[in-house]
């Protein structure tokens, strides 16, 4: 059986687990960040457009941008770009609704047989299951299974382990970069000692590209870095139970050997009770 085509894309190679929803964690915490900063400099006295330095910003934000193309081939840098979008407004199934998932099929297959599962393909939105599914139906021995669902397993998991590598990379650059920036800007202020009153703003201004750089990096870059890696666990999580329920099935096991074979991925505090578990 042909397998339904899908354009490529990040979502594609991330996986689909994930449902389509706004991160609200990252829309609120990235500027609740910036404005953290801001009001702790106003309380000092400064003003907000004393932070607005583009010729800092261009230092810091166009030199970590060099430094990683530098770093990483450009298609990595794409991929990264678009890595940050999905996973910002993607969150992960939980795992008791990818079992309950995977236990419906198990149920449907022990009724119908394996060969009825062909009928669920086109009502399957997430691609990994989809082709975990079609294996079994096209008659794949489990560990032959087992063995190509790793492979795209792994595959996905390093595009975004990749993704976060790039950001903890950039993470390292934007400090350094940031005191470059400062010492660009008191090469100008020196150039100004003839003209005492411009002293102590030319330096305000100067150490601006380091609070740019230091701000980039712990709060931008290196909680994106985490954030990434907390997604790519979850999806891997998702894709174990995947695999480990559709084996199962194609070995033929008991719907309730399945249930309590993959509970064990579920955190305790969501498992169901015995007596609420699929009949």
């Amino acid at each position: 059986m042909k397998a339904p085509t899908k354009k490529p894309g990040v979502e594609a190679q991330t996986g689909s687990f994930s449902v389509r929803r706004l991160d609200l964690g990252s829309f609120i915490g990235l500027p609740l960040a910036g404005a953290v900063v801001l009001a702790a400099h106003m309380l000092e006295g400064g003003s907000a457009r004393s932070l607005w330095q583009p010729a800092a910003a261009l230092v810091v934000l166009g030199g970590t941008l060099a430094a990683v193309l530098v770093s990483y081939p450009i298609v990595v840098v794409r991929r990264t770009a678009a890595a940050i979008r999905y996973v910002c407004t993607h969150d992960t199934t939980p795992t008791e609704g990818i079992v309950g998932k995977i236990l419906e099929y198990a149920h449907h297959a022990r009724r119908k047989g394996v060969m009825a599962l062909e009928t669920e393909l086109d009502d399957v939105g997430d691609e990994f299951l989809r082709s975990a599914l079609m294996l079994i139906v096209d008659g794949a021995r489990a560990d032959t299974a087992r063995q190509v669902l790793n492979i795209d397993r792994r595959a996905q998991r390093d595009t975004l382990e990749t993704a976060a590598e790039v950001l903890e990379t950039a993470a390292g650059y934007t400090p350094t970069l940031g005191i470059l920036g400062a010492v660009l800007g008191l090469i100008h202020v020196m150039e100004s000692l003839s003209e005492p009153s411009k002293l102590g703003s030319g330096i305000a201004v100067a150490f601006v590209a380091t609070v740019y750089g230091v701000a980039a990096a712990n709060l931008l870059l290196l909680p994106l870095a985490t954030k990434m890696r907390g997604f790519a666990r979850g999806e891997d999580l998702c894709r174990d139970i995947i695999i480990e329920g559709v084996v199962a099935i194609q070995e033929g096991l008991n719907p309730r050997l399945i249930e309590q074979k993959l509970e064990g991925f579920i955190a305790p505090a969501n498992r169901q009770p015995p007596d609420r578990r699929v009949a």
